[in-house]
Protein backbone atom coordinates (compact mmCIF):
# COMPACT_ATOMS: atom_id res chain seq x y z
CA UNK A 1 0.00 0.00 0.00
CA UNK A 2 1.19 3.92 -0.78
CA UNK A 3 -0.12 7.12 0.87
CA UNK A 4 -2.64 9.00 -0.34
CA UNK A 5 -2.23 11.76 -3.26
CA UNK A 6 -3.99 14.72 -3.17
CA UNK A 7 -3.83 17.29 -6.07
CA UNK A 8 -3.40 21.36 -4.63
CA UNK A 9 -4.74 24.24 -6.97
CA UNK A 10 -2.40 23.25 -9.67
CA UNK A 11 -1.42 19.03 -9.39
CA UNK A 12 0.41 17.24 -6.95
CA UNK A 13 4.16 19.04 -5.38
CA UNK A 14 5.91 16.99 -2.92
CA UNK A 15 9.61 16.79 -1.54
CA UNK A 16 11.91 14.24 -3.59
CA UNK A 17 12.94 11.03 -2.03
CA UNK A 18 10.10 11.64 0.44
CA UNK A 19 7.24 11.50 -0.69
CA UNK A 20 8.01 12.21 -4.36
CA UNK A 21 9.54 8.86 -5.53
CA UNK A 22 9.27 7.14 -9.10
CA UNK A 23 7.11 4.75 -7.59
CA UNK A 24 4.47 7.63 -6.75
CA UNK A 25 5.05 9.34 -10.12
CA UNK A 26 3.88 6.14 -12.10
CA UNK A 27 1.17 6.00 -9.70
CA UNK A 28 -0.31 9.44 -10.46
CA UNK A 29 0.52 8.76 -14.47
CA UNK A 30 -1.75 5.30 -14.64
CA UNK A 31 -4.39 7.62 -12.61
CA UNK A 32 -4.20 10.00 -15.49
CA UNK A 33 -4.02 7.18 -18.15
CA UNK A 34 -7.48 5.57 -16.49
CA UNK A 35 -8.68 9.16 -16.85
CA UNK A 36 -8.12 9.56 -19.99
CA UNK A 37 -9.60 6.42 -21.05
CA UNK A 38 -12.74 7.26 -19.46
CA UNK A 39 -12.71 10.40 -21.49
CA UNK A 40 -12.67 7.72 -24.61
CA UNK A 41 -8.58 9.24 -25.54
CA UNK A 42 -7.27 5.66 -25.36
CA UNK A 43 -5.15 4.85 -28.62
CA UNK A 44 -4.84 9.23 -28.40
CA UNK A 45 -1.52 11.55 -27.68
CA UNK A 46 -0.14 13.65 -24.57
CA UNK A 47 2.31 15.77 -24.24
CA UNK A 48 4.97 14.75 -21.81
CA UNK A 49 7.51 17.28 -20.86
CA UNK A 50 10.13 18.36 -17.58
CA UNK A 51 11.87 21.24 -15.87
CA UNK A 52 15.28 21.75 -14.60
CA UNK A 53 14.57 20.32 -11.34
CA UNK A 54 16.90 16.72 -9.50
CA UNK A 55 15.98 14.17 -12.00
CA UNK A 56 12.91 15.84 -13.93
CA UNK A 57 13.79 14.07 -17.36
CA UNK A 58 13.86 10.42 -15.54
CA UNK A 59 10.48 11.00 -13.95
CA UNK A 60 9.30 12.45 -17.46
CA UNK A 61 10.51 8.78 -18.88
CA UNK A 62 8.79 7.07 -16.09
CA UNK A 63 5.77 8.80 -16.87
CA UNK A 64 5.60 8.21 -20.39
CA UNK A 65 6.37 4.66 -19.87
CA UNK A 66 2.96 4.10 -17.91
CA UNK A 67 1.35 6.33 -20.33
CA UNK A 68 1.86 3.83 -23.58
CA UNK A 69 1.38 0.70 -21.49
CA UNK A 70 -2.19 2.39 -20.84
CA UNK A 71 -2.16 2.74 -25.07
CA UNK A 72 -1.97 6.59 -25.01
CA UNK A 73 0.90 7.55 -27.22
CA UNK A 74 3.76 10.20 -26.14
CA UNK A 75 5.22 13.18 -27.62
CA UNK A 76 8.40 13.44 -25.60
CA UNK A 77 9.77 16.99 -25.23
CA UNK A 78 13.95 15.87 -25.81
CA UNK A 79 14.99 18.73 -22.98
CA UNK A 80 13.34 20.74 -20.44
CA UNK A 81 10.91 22.96 -21.69
CA UNK A 82 8.99 25.90 -20.11
CA UNK A 83 5.18 25.03 -19.15
CA UNK A 84 3.56 27.33 -21.67
CA UNK A 85 5.54 25.73 -24.24
CA UNK A 86 4.07 22.13 -23.39
CA UNK A 87 0.84 23.51 -23.04
CA UNK A 88 0.95 25.13 -26.74
CA UNK A 89 2.68 21.72 -27.98
CA UNK A 90 -0.61 20.07 -26.58
CA UNK A 91 -2.83 22.31 -29.21
CA UNK A 92 -0.46 22.50 -32.06
CA UNK A 93 0.09 17.99 -31.33
CA UNK A 94 -3.93 17.94 -31.52
CA UNK A 95 -2.49 16.07 -28.04
CA UNK A 96 -5.21 15.42 -25.62
CA UNK A 97 -3.55 16.54 -22.62
CA UNK A 98 0.03 16.42 -20.86
CA UNK A 99 1.93 15.56 -18.11
CA UNK A 100 4.43 18.36 -16.61
CA UNK A 101 6.82 17.61 -14.34
CA UNK A 102 7.77 20.61 -12.33
CA UNK A 103 7.55 21.90 -9.04
CA UNK A 104 7.07 25.84 -10.53
CA UNK A 105 7.72 28.07 -7.65
CA UNK A 106 8.51 25.53 -4.96
CA UNK A 107 12.00 25.35 -3.15
CA UNK A 108 14.48 23.24 -4.65
CA UNK A 109 13.92 19.94 -2.06
CA UNK A 110 10.09 19.60 -4.12
CA UNK A 111 9.31 18.30 -7.44
CA UNK A 112 5.91 18.02 -8.89
CA UNK A 113 3.22 16.29 -11.24
CA UNK A 114 0.73 18.54 -13.21
CA UNK A 115 -1.30 17.61 -15.86
CA UNK A 116 -3.53 20.03 -18.71
CA UNK A 117 -6.39 19.57 -20.87
CA UNK A 118 -6.53 19.52 -24.49
CA UNK A 119 -7.15 23.02 -24.72
CA UNK A 120 -3.64 23.40 -22.60
CA UNK A 121 -5.14 24.77 -19.68
CA UNK A 122 -5.29 23.64 -16.07
CA UNK A 123 -8.30 20.83 -15.67
CA UNK A 124 -11.12 22.03 -13.65
CA UNK A 125 -11.63 20.73 -10.09
CA UNK A 126 -14.09 18.16 -10.35
CA UNK A 127 -11.51 16.53 -13.59
CA UNK A 128 -8.82 16.53 -10.79
CA UNK A 129 -10.33 14.93 -8.45
CA UNK A 130 -11.78 12.10 -10.58
CA UNK A 131 -7.92 11.71 -11.29
CA UNK A 132 -7.26 11.51 -7.73
CA UNK A 133 -9.47 8.84 -7.28
CA UNK A 134 -8.05 6.59 -9.96
CA UNK A 135 -5.01 6.92 -8.49
CA UNK A 136 -4.07 2.99 -7.39
CA UNK A 137 -2.89 2.26 -3.61
CA UNK A 138 -1.20 -0.93 -5.13
CA UNK A 139 1.95 -0.50 -7.35
CA UNK A 140 1.21 -3.95 -9.00
CA UNK A 141 -1.73 -2.17 -10.51
CA UNK A 142 0.76 -0.16 -12.20
CA UNK A 143 1.27 -0.86 -16.03
CA UNK A 144 4.39 -0.04 -17.61
CA UNK A 145 6.70 -0.41 -20.79
CA UNK A 146 10.36 0.36 -21.28
CA UNK A 147 11.03 3.65 -22.16
CA UNK A 148 13.32 2.27 -25.28
CA UNK A 149 11.33 -0.53 -26.68
CA UNK A 150 8.01 2.43 -27.04
CA UNK A 151 10.94 4.92 -28.60
CA UNK A 152 11.69 1.92 -31.26
CA UNK A 153 8.52 1.32 -32.32
CA UNK A 154 6.93 5.00 -32.42
CA UNK A 155 4.43 4.56 -28.81
CA UNK A 156 7.14 7.69 -27.71
CA UNK A 157 8.17 9.91 -29.88
CA UNK A 158 10.70 12.45 -28.78
CA UNK A 159 10.61 16.06 -30.21
CA UNK A 160 11.35 19.71 -30.17
CA UNK A 161 8.34 22.10 -29.08
CA UNK A 162 10.48 25.25 -29.47
CA UNK A 163 10.08 25.78 -33.38
CA UNK A 164 5.84 25.88 -32.97
CA UNK A 165 5.63 27.95 -30.01
CA UNK A 166 8.35 30.20 -31.56
CA UNK A 167 5.63 30.85 -34.45
CA UNK A 168 2.90 31.44 -32.59
CA UNK A 169 4.89 34.11 -30.51
CA UNK A 170 5.55 36.45 -33.91
CA UNK A 171 1.78 35.80 -34.74
CA UNK A 172 0.71 37.59 -31.31
CA UNK A 173 3.44 40.19 -31.01
CA UNK A 174 5.45 41.61 -33.78
CA UNK A 175 8.83 41.96 -32.19
CA UNK A 176 10.79 43.56 -34.69
CA UNK A 177 9.93 47.22 -32.74
CA UNK A 178 11.42 45.46 -29.54
CA UNK A 179 14.26 44.30 -31.27
CA UNK A 180 15.22 47.79 -32.57
CA UNK A 181 14.46 50.02 -29.65
CA UNK A 182 17.63 49.83 -27.86
CA UNK A 183 16.74 48.79 -24.91
CA UNK A 184 18.82 47.25 -22.11
CA UNK A 185 16.77 43.89 -20.90
CA UNK A 186 17.87 42.01 -18.34
CA UNK A 187 16.48 38.51 -17.89
CA UNK A 188 16.69 36.69 -14.84
CA UNK A 189 14.94 33.09 -15.34
CA UNK A 190 15.89 31.95 -11.96
CA UNK A 191 17.82 28.97 -13.16
CA UNK A 192 15.07 27.58 -14.45
CA UNK A 193 13.72 26.28 -17.88
CA UNK A 194 13.14 30.47 -19.15
CA UNK A 195 16.66 30.46 -20.17
CA UNK A 196 17.84 31.29 -23.45
CA UNK A 197 14.14 32.35 -24.97
CA UNK A 198 14.54 36.18 -24.34
CA UNK A 199 17.50 36.21 -25.64
CA UNK A 200 16.77 33.18 -29.27
CA UNK A 201 13.14 36.00 -29.36
CA UNK A 202 14.93 39.09 -29.14
CA UNK A 203 17.90 38.52 -31.01
CA UNK A 204 19.26 40.41 -34.10
CA UNK A 205 18.60 44.04 -33.31
CA UNK A 206 19.88 47.12 -31.39
CA UNK A 207 18.39 46.00 -28.52
CA UNK A 208 20.40 44.15 -25.72
CA UNK A 209 19.60 41.30 -23.88
CA UNK A 210 21.70 40.39 -20.61
CA UNK A 211 20.61 37.12 -18.92
CA UNK A 212 21.25 35.77 -15.26
CA UNK A 213 20.65 32.38 -13.68
CA UNK A 214 20.12 31.28 -17.02
CA UNK A 215 21.89 27.61 -16.96
CA UNK A 216 20.49 24.70 -14.99
CA UNK A 217 21.19 24.60 -10.88
CA UNK A 218 18.60 22.30 -9.15
CA UNK A 219 19.52 24.20 -5.78
CA UNK A 220 18.89 27.71 -7.14
CA UNK A 221 21.73 29.33 -5.51
CA UNK A 222 20.61 33.47 -4.48
CA UNK A 223 17.28 32.29 -3.66
CA UNK A 224 15.49 30.87 -1.02
CA UNK A 225 13.35 29.45 -4.36
CA UNK A 226 12.60 30.15 -8.12
CA UNK A 227 9.12 32.56 -7.26
CA UNK A 228 9.52 36.36 -9.00
CA UNK A 229 9.08 37.82 -5.44
CA UNK A 230 11.07 39.47 -3.01
CA UNK A 231 13.59 38.23 -1.97
CA UNK A 232 14.54 35.72 -4.50
CA UNK A 233 14.47 38.58 -7.18
CA UNK A 234 16.93 40.93 -4.94
CA UNK A 235 20.04 39.75 -7.08
CA UNK A 236 17.96 40.54 -10.20
CA UNK A 237 17.24 43.95 -8.96
CA UNK A 238 20.76 45.13 -8.63
CA UNK A 239 22.08 43.91 -11.44
CA UNK A 240 19.51 45.86 -13.80
CA UNK A 241 21.45 48.43 -11.87
CA UNK A 242 24.53 47.48 -12.59
CA UNK A 243 23.80 47.16 -16.20
CA UNK A 244 21.90 50.35 -16.31
CA UNK A 245 19.35 48.35 -17.60
CA UNK A 246 15.82 49.34 -18.77
CA UNK A 247 13.73 46.88 -17.01
CA UNK A 248 13.96 43.69 -15.53
CA UNK A 249 11.61 40.69 -16.60
CA UNK A 250 11.91 37.34 -14.21
CA UNK A 251 10.61 34.01 -15.14
CA UNK A 252 9.92 31.17 -12.73
CA UNK A 253 11.22 27.90 -12.15
CA UNK A 254 9.20 26.62 -14.95
CA UNK A 255 8.55 30.11 -16.46
CA UNK A 256 4.98 30.54 -16.64
CA UNK A 257 5.11 33.10 -14.04
CA UNK A 258 5.88 36.71 -14.65
CA UNK A 259 7.98 38.95 -12.30
CA UNK A 260 8.94 42.71 -13.34
CA UNK A 261 12.05 45.46 -12.07
CA UNK A 262 11.85 48.79 -13.32
CA UNK A 263 14.62 50.83 -14.59
CA UNK A 264 15.34 51.84 -10.60
CA UNK A 265 15.87 48.62 -9.45
CA UNK A 266 12.40 48.30 -7.88
CA UNK A 267 10.55 45.65 -7.70
CA UNK A 268 6.98 45.96 -9.56
CA UNK A 269 4.34 43.91 -7.63
CA UNK A 270 2.05 41.60 -9.71
CA UNK A 271 -1.03 43.16 -9.16
CA UNK A 272 0.50 46.05 -10.75
CA UNK A 273 1.85 44.35 -13.65
CA UNK A 274 -1.55 42.60 -13.92
CA UNK A 275 -3.35 46.03 -14.15
CA UNK A 276 -0.80 47.09 -16.88
CA UNK A 277 -1.28 44.12 -19.33
CA UNK A 278 -4.79 44.48 -18.88
CA UNK A 279 -4.30 47.93 -19.68
CA UNK A 280 -1.86 47.19 -22.49
CA UNK A 281 -4.29 44.67 -24.59
CA UNK A 282 -7.13 47.99 -23.70
CA UNK A 283 -5.79 50.89 -24.54
CA UNK A 284 -2.63 49.62 -26.97
CA UNK A 285 -4.20 47.21 -29.01
CA UNK A 286 -7.73 48.23 -28.57
CA UNK A 287 -8.74 44.59 -27.63
CA UNK A 288 -11.99 44.07 -25.75
CA UNK A 289 -13.39 41.21 -23.85
CA UNK A 290 -13.79 39.90 -20.74
CA UNK A 291 -11.30 40.10 -17.88
CA UNK A 292 -10.58 36.63 -15.67
CA UNK A 293 -9.21 37.07 -12.48
CA UNK A 294 -8.82 35.37 -8.91
CA UNK A 295 -10.13 36.79 -5.83
CA UNK A 296 -6.86 37.34 -4.72
CA UNK A 297 -5.57 39.76 -7.47
CA UNK A 298 -6.02 43.17 -7.91
CA UNK A 299 -9.49 45.42 -7.82
CA UNK A 300 -7.66 47.86 -10.76
CA UNK A 301 -8.91 45.18 -13.21
CA UNK A 302 -12.85 45.92 -11.94
CA UNK A 303 -11.93 49.74 -12.39
CA UNK A 304 -10.67 48.90 -15.84
CA UNK A 305 -13.89 47.12 -17.01
CA UNK A 306 -16.01 49.44 -16.25
CA UNK A 307 -13.67 52.60 -17.82
CA UNK A 308 -13.45 50.15 -20.99
CA UNK A 309 -17.14 48.39 -20.48
CA UNK A 310 -15.74 45.10 -20.56
CA UNK A 311 -16.70 42.47 -17.70
CA UNK A 312 -14.76 41.16 -14.55
CA UNK A 313 -14.94 37.48 -13.88
CA UNK A 314 -13.82 36.57 -10.60
CA UNK A 315 -12.85 32.79 -9.46
CA UNK A 316 -11.53 30.59 -6.76
CA UNK A 317 -7.45 31.26 -6.33
CA UNK A 318 -5.67 28.86 -8.77
CA UNK A 319 -5.68 28.14 -12.96
CA UNK A 320 -7.96 25.26 -12.44
CA UNK A 321 -10.72 27.83 -12.03
CA UNK A 322 -8.81 30.64 -14.18
CA UNK A 323 -8.37 28.40 -17.48
CA UNK A 324 -12.15 26.86 -17.55
CA UNK A 325 -13.08 30.64 -17.28
CA UNK A 326 -11.41 31.77 -19.85
CA UNK A 327 -12.65 28.96 -21.91
CA UNK A 328 -16.42 29.42 -21.01
CA UNK A 329 -16.34 33.39 -21.31
CA UNK A 330 -13.75 33.36 -24.32
CA UNK A 331 -12.02 35.95 -22.10
CA UNK A 332 -9.42 38.78 -23.25
CA UNK A 333 -7.11 37.96 -20.30
CA UNK A 334 -7.01 35.52 -17.28
CA UNK A 335 -4.60 35.87 -14.36
CA UNK A 336 -3.88 35.61 -10.35
CA UNK A 337 -1.97 37.08 -7.81
CA UNK A 338 1.16 35.13 -8.11
CA UNK A 339 2.27 36.53 -11.22
CA UNK A 340 0.63 33.93 -13.60
CA UNK A 341 -1.34 35.84 -17.10
CA UNK A 342 -3.20 34.17 -19.83
CA UNK A 343 -4.12 35.55 -23.10
CA UNK A 344 -6.54 35.06 -25.86
CA UNK A 345 -5.76 33.63 -29.21
CA UNK A 346 -3.27 31.59 -27.27
CA UNK A 347 -3.74 28.97 -24.71
CA UNK A 348 -5.83 29.37 -21.06
CA UNK A 349 -2.23 29.10 -19.72
CA UNK A 350 -0.15 31.23 -17.53
CA UNK A 351 2.59 32.33 -19.83
CA UNK A 352 5.55 34.29 -18.34
CA UNK A 353 7.36 34.65 -21.72
CA UNK A 354 4.67 36.08 -23.79
CA UNK A 355 3.60 38.31 -20.73
CA UNK A 356 7.04 39.73 -21.10
CA UNK A 357 7.30 40.40 -24.54
CA UNK A 358 3.78 42.07 -23.94
CA UNK A 359 5.14 44.40 -21.53
CA UNK A 360 8.26 45.02 -24.11
CA UNK A 361 5.74 46.02 -26.77
CA UNK A 362 3.81 48.21 -24.10
CA UNK A 363 7.30 50.05 -22.99
CA UNK A 364 7.79 50.63 -26.87
CA UNK A 365 4.60 51.43 -28.09
CA UNK A 366 4.33 54.26 -25.62
CA UNK A 367 7.82 55.36 -25.36
CA UNK A 368 7.89 54.72 -21.28
CA UNK A 369 9.93 53.36 -18.71
CA UNK A 370 8.50 50.71 -16.49
CA UNK A 371 8.01 53.21 -13.76
CA UNK A 372 6.03 55.60 -15.74
CA UNK A 373 4.08 53.19 -16.97
CA UNK A 374 2.88 52.44 -13.67
CA UNK A 375 1.92 56.54 -13.00
CA UNK A 376 0.07 56.38 -16.50
CA UNK A 377 -2.07 53.05 -14.74
CA UNK A 378 -2.94 55.16 -11.82
CA UNK A 379 -3.41 58.07 -13.27
CA UNK A 380 -6.33 55.91 -15.19
CA UNK A 381 -7.60 53.72 -11.82
CA UNK A 382 -5.71 55.24 -9.00
CA UNK A 383 -2.95 54.58 -6.55
CA UNK A 384 -2.72 50.67 -5.07
CA UNK A 385 -1.19 49.34 -2.59
CA UNK A 386 -0.40 45.44 -1.88
CA UNK A 387 1.57 42.91 -0.32
CA UNK A 388 1.22 39.72 1.01
CA UNK A 389 3.20 37.61 4.75
CA UNK A 390 3.20 33.76 4.37
CA UNK A 391 3.47 31.72 7.59
CA UNK A 392 3.94 28.50 8.09
CA UNK A 393 1.24 27.06 10.85
CA UNK A 394 1.38 24.01 13.17
CA UNK A 395 -2.03 22.04 14.23
CA UNK A 396 -5.31 21.55 13.25
CA UNK A 397 -6.51 23.52 10.11
CA UNK A 398 -10.09 23.17 10.70
CA UNK A 399 -9.81 24.97 14.27
CA UNK A 400 -7.81 27.64 12.36
CA UNK A 401 -10.44 28.06 9.75
CA UNK A 402 -13.27 28.07 12.32
CA UNK A 403 -11.47 30.47 14.50
CA UNK A 404 -11.45 32.99 11.08
CA UNK A 405 -14.89 32.61 9.75
CA UNK A 406 -16.08 33.52 13.69
CA UNK A 407 -13.80 36.45 14.02
CA UNK A 408 -16.47 38.97 13.00
CA UNK A 409 -14.15 42.03 13.01
CA UNK A 410 -15.53 45.14 12.78
CA UNK A 411 -12.61 47.03 11.26
CA UNK A 412 -9.54 46.03 9.71
CA UNK A 413 -6.57 48.44 9.36
CA UNK A 414 -8.75 51.27 10.66
CA UNK A 415 -11.15 50.57 7.97
CA UNK A 416 -14.68 49.12 8.27
CA UNK A 417 -15.21 45.79 7.05
CA UNK A 418 -18.19 45.66 4.10
CA UNK A 419 -18.53 42.25 3.44
CA UNK A 420 -16.65 39.05 3.77
CA UNK A 421 -16.33 36.50 0.84
CA UNK A 422 -15.69 32.93 1.33
CA UNK A 423 -15.35 31.24 -2.02
CA UNK A 424 -11.56 30.32 -1.51
CA UNK A 425 -10.32 31.70 1.63
CA UNK A 426 -11.45 34.30 3.35
CA UNK A 427 -12.16 37.30 1.74
CA UNK A 428 -12.84 40.84 3.71
CA UNK A 429 -13.85 43.82 1.88
CA UNK A 430 -12.98 47.31 3.21
CA UNK A 431 -15.38 48.79 0.56
CA UNK A 432 -13.10 51.41 -1.97
CA UNK A 433 -10.09 51.09 0.81
CA UNK A 434 -9.17 47.45 -0.34
CA UNK A 435 -9.55 43.97 0.77
CA UNK A 436 -7.54 41.52 3.12
CA UNK A 437 -7.56 38.28 2.29
CA UNK A 438 -6.28 35.28 4.47
CA UNK A 439 -6.21 31.61 3.02
CA UNK A 440 -4.77 28.55 3.14
CA UNK A 441 -1.87 26.96 0.61
CA UNK A 442 -3.39 24.52 -1.01
CA UNK A 443 -0.09 22.55 -1.37
CA UNK A 444 2.22 23.45 1.81
CA UNK A 445 0.88 24.04 5.65
CA UNK A 446 1.31 27.49 5.23
CA UNK A 447 -1.15 30.82 5.54
CA UNK A 448 -1.18 33.61 3.23
CA UNK A 449 -2.70 36.74 4.58
CA UNK A 450 -3.05 39.40 1.72
CA UNK A 451 -4.20 43.18 1.31
CA UNK A 452 -4.60 45.78 -1.45
CA UNK A 453 -5.25 48.74 -0.22
CA UNK A 454 -5.58 52.55 -1.68
CA UNK A 455 -4.27 54.37 1.38
CA UNK A 456 -0.09 53.50 1.62
CA UNK A 457 0.26 53.74 5.00
CA UNK A 458 -2.18 51.34 5.72
CA UNK A 459 -0.75 48.24 4.52
CA UNK A 460 0.93 46.91 7.35
CA UNK A 461 -2.07 47.72 10.18
CA UNK A 462 -4.17 45.59 7.85
CA UNK A 463 -1.89 42.60 7.53
CA UNK A 464 -1.00 42.92 11.15
CA UNK A 465 -4.98 42.55 12.09
CA UNK A 466 -4.66 39.97 9.33
CA UNK A 467 -2.00 37.72 11.18
CA UNK A 468 -4.28 38.33 14.31
CA UNK A 469 -7.65 36.76 13.09
CA UNK A 470 -6.00 34.17 11.55
CA UNK A 471 -4.34 33.57 15.45
CA UNK A 472 -0.61 34.18 13.57
CA UNK A 473 0.05 36.55 16.33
Amino acid sequence: MSGTIRFGTDGWRAMIADDYTFDNVRRCAQGFAEYLISKGFQGEWVVIGYDNRFQSESFAAACAEVMVANDILVYLTEEATPTPVISYSVVDKGAVGAINITASHNPPSDNGFKVRNRHGGAIAPEGLKDIEHRIPELIGDIKRVQLSEALSDGRIVSFDPKPAYVKQINRLVDLEPIKSAGLTVLIDPMWGNGAGWFSQLLAGGTTKVVEIHDFRNPIFPEMIRPEPIPPNVDVGLQKTLEHQADVLIITDGDADRLGVGDENGVFIDQLRVYGLLAYYLLEVRGERGPIVKTLSTTDMLKKLGKIYDVPVIETGVGFKYVAPAMLEYDAMIGGEESGGYAFHGHVPERDGILAGLYLLDMMVKLHCKPSELINMLFEKVGEHYYDRIDTRFTGDSQARRERILNANPATIGGFKVTDLNTKDGYKFSLGENGWLLIRFSGTEPIIRVYTETTDQDKVGAILEDGLRIAGLK
